[in-house]
């Protein structure tokens, strides 16, 4: 899989960000109970893999039926793990059948996310749990592929359409952690001024994604591993969940129990 910015690699992303996906992961495994549990945008399923039980069965999809193959092959001898090619706004499982759903950084990725949303409910059994993460809009930086982003009022109240109880904690770090993202931002920022006549905001999307997809490896290699937080040794040791969100906290950690009756319906 090749870096293009969508998806977080190990090696190639910072670490920070890395640990950001980990501690996502690490706070729904905290949760989690038994039944089915289906992880959305699984990518090559490294992370679904930490939700595998005696007592659940862990399903990872992905839009990505190349991608889907390849974390299939990788994790074949893990015993309750299948891979499916599921798109997140149409999973291909009945309705009130699952007991657990993870999205982890992929709702910021839907234009239209109260699909997403709605087919979270659907899947779910009355007493089913959805787990949200995703950045904190003001924490945010700029990324092609980010097209809805969410500060904590905005994602409890999409969420509430759907489900009966939501709470949203705030995945918040360190001063280290934070530190990271200060200077990576400010490599952003010096290198986004290049860019001096906006040209990203005048062409097409689609345009802009492509060239993002090829600037991205070559920026990190000129900027180097010390600059880019590669090798840092951030981890998930350097995240927590919080009640106070502020403009600095990277992350929104969203639990939604219990989906509303035909909420995902339209009814």
């Amino acid at each position: 899989m090749k870096l293009t910015g969508e998806r977080p690699m190990q090696g190639a992303t910072p670490d920070s960000l890395l640990a950001f996906h980990d501690a996502g992961y690490r706070e729904v495994l905290a949760r989690l109970g038994s039944g089915i549990t289906i992880d959305v945008g699984c990518g090559l399923g490294d992370e679904t893999r930490r939700l595998v039980g005696s007592d659940r069965l862990v399903i990872g999809a992905d839009y990505s039926t190349e991608t889907v193959r390849a974390a299939a092959s990788e994790h074949e001898r893990t015993d309750g793990l299948r891979f499916s090619a599921f798109d997140g706004a149409a999973l291909a499982v009945r309705d009130g059948s699952v007991d657990f759903i993870v999205s982890s950084h992929i709702i910021e990725h839907f234009p239209n996310p109260v699909t997403h949303v709605a087919e979270l409910a659907r899947t779910l059994r009355a007493d089913g749990t959805a787990f949200v993460i995703t950045p904190n809009a003001p924490a945010d930086f700029e990324n092609p592929f980010h097209v809805y982003l969410f500060e904590p009022a905005q994602l409890v109240s999409m969420l509430s359409l759907f489900f009966e109880e939501v709470t949203c904690l705030g995945l918040e770090g360190d001063e280290a952690l934070h530190a990271d993202f200060t200077a990576r931002r400010a490599g952003g920022v010096r290198l986004l001024r290049l860019d001096v006549l906006r040209l990203r905001q005048r062409v097409p999307r689609a345009l802009y994604v492509w060239s993002y997809e090829r600037v991205l490896p070559l920026a990190y290699r000129m900027l180097g591993n010390g600059r880019t937080g590669i090798g840092s040794g951030l981890s998930e040791r350097n995240f927590f969940t919080t009640e106070h969100i502020d403009a600095r906290t990277p992350g929104l950690f969203a639990i939604a129990r219990r989906p509303r009756p035909n909420a995902s319906r339209g009814e």
